[in-house]
């Protein structure tokens, strides 16, 4: 799996660390769906994400779920790396968006790494950062964005993730992820097929613009 690690993380990290985790790390295999960390769970190892894509979510009081980010090849999840160092529950779930590849590394090569590598440090630190951002934004688009500016937002973020102009999801399931209703997903979808910025299709729909 040294390849693929190459692949993923050899822009951010140094050789040395390449081959630390080649050897050290576990690598789990996971299909589009599956449960990789659920909320109430504590968190043993680190998840670096080494093909495919994963949405995190958090559970409102009503037992909805928010879609707070995407993590793509090359990223790892803050609020884990949190958990880790912190041996505290998991506030997230993690969900498989795709087919991939996950490396999972032992928390206390995550403390020993700090020290010992400058690119692991700006890589904990960078994601902290950029997940804190895209955070930001999720709690932004509840605030201030109206309802079919966040679902046009979600189309486009699953459609890069996904590398394709076609989102596979019906429209309860996006209901689902946007935390409103179905009916109001369905109503704003028409709207946006009349303005040709979508095209329906049953279970899919396609991005025009």
């Amino acid at each position: 799996m040294k390849a693929a690690i190459a692949l993923a993380y050899g822009n951010i990290f140094e050789p040395a660390l390449i081959d630390e985790i080649s050897g050290l790390a576990s690598f789990v295999d996971f299909k589009e769906g599956d449960k990789l960390i659920e909320i109430g769970k504590y968190i043993r190892q680190m998840p670096l994400l080494v093909s495919g894509a994963i949405k995190i979510l958090r559970e409102d009081r009503t037992e909805g779920e928010l879609l707070l980010y995407f993590l793509e090849r090359g990223d790892t999840c803050a609020m884990t790396l949190a958990c880790c160092m912190g041996d505290t529950k998991s506030e997230i779930r993690a969900i498989a968006e795709t087919a991939g590849t996950v490396a999972m590394i032992p928390v206390a090569k995550m403390e020993e790494w700090l020290g010992k590598y400058k690119s692991w440090r700006n890589f904990v630190f960078s994601s902290y950062n950029k997940r804190l951002s895209e955070m930001l934004t999720a709690i932004d688009n509840l605030a201030f964005m109206k309802m079919d500016e966040r679902l046009l937002a979600y189309l486009k973020e699953k459609a890069k993730v996904n590398n394709t102009a076609t989102v596979a999801n019906t429209h309860q399931e996006i209901a689902y992820a946007l935390n409103t209703s179905r009916v109001v997903v369905s109503r704003l979808l028409k709207a946006m097929e009349n303005e040709g910025i979508v095209k329906l299709h049953r279970n899919t729909i396609e991005l025009l613009k």
